[in-house]
């Protein structure tokens, strides 16, 4: 039976269709940036988190570490092409063999994957120990410790940076083989256990 629609019955469907879920990907390609649109991506997401949600810093999060950094991304991937840098973190060499990590953020909407960060931060260290790292530090937002106990790093004190809780923080470099392919990345698809 064929049923005639009125127009309130027609914005009531159009309505239905501007409150469905937006699209989260189920596949991240992370990897270290390699194009341009990865960079300015990941600059972007950087300022969205940094600067505007958090108000650490005014304007944007650049600063002298950048020039030496190798910036790695989480892209959402859709029917297997890479769409959007959705997470990010930053590693760098400060002296021989010792590496740091800096500016993990993950896009507000992709938080609740709960593997995003943790598969950032895999491959920011192994991909730190196959150049030869020998220890690998972080300062971590306070609120971010719990998830970095889980992935074997330990606390070695509490700190403030930027006026805000920190610990300065060590991994257990042994739980995370050498990498030697982090321009091509990895695949994830669900939790990651290191």
């Amino acid at each position: 039976m064929w049923r005639v629609f009125s127009i309130i019955e027609l914005r009531g469907l159009t309505m239905l269709n501007e409150i469905t879920k937006q699209f989260i990907s189920s596949a991240y390609l992370v990897k270290w940036v390699t194009e341009e649109w990865e960079y300015q991506q990941m600059l972007a997401l950087r300022q969205a988190v940094f600067c505007e949600e958090q108000g650490v810093f005014e304007g944007n999060d650049i600063d002298d570490i950048d020039e030496k950094a190798t910036p790695i991304v989480a892209i959402s991937c859709v029917a297997g092409i890479p769409d959007e840098v959705v997470g990010t973190v930053r590693i760098h060499q400060s002296e021989p063999q010792i590496w740091w990590g800096s500016r993990l953020a993950v896009a507000a909407n992709y938080r609740k994957q709960g593997h995003l960060g943790a598969a950032l931060i895999r491959l920011a260290v192994t991909s730190a120990h196959a150049q030869g790292c020998r220890n690998f530090f972080a300062q971590v937002q306070s609120r971010n410790v719990p998830l970095f106990r889980k992935l074997h790093w330990q606390s070695l004190q509490e700190i403030q940076v930027h006026g805000r809780p920190h610990h300065l923080m060590e991994v257990h470099l042994e739980k995370y083989p050498p990498f030697r392919e982090p321009q091509t990345g990895f695949i994830c698809t669900n939790r990651v256990s290191v």
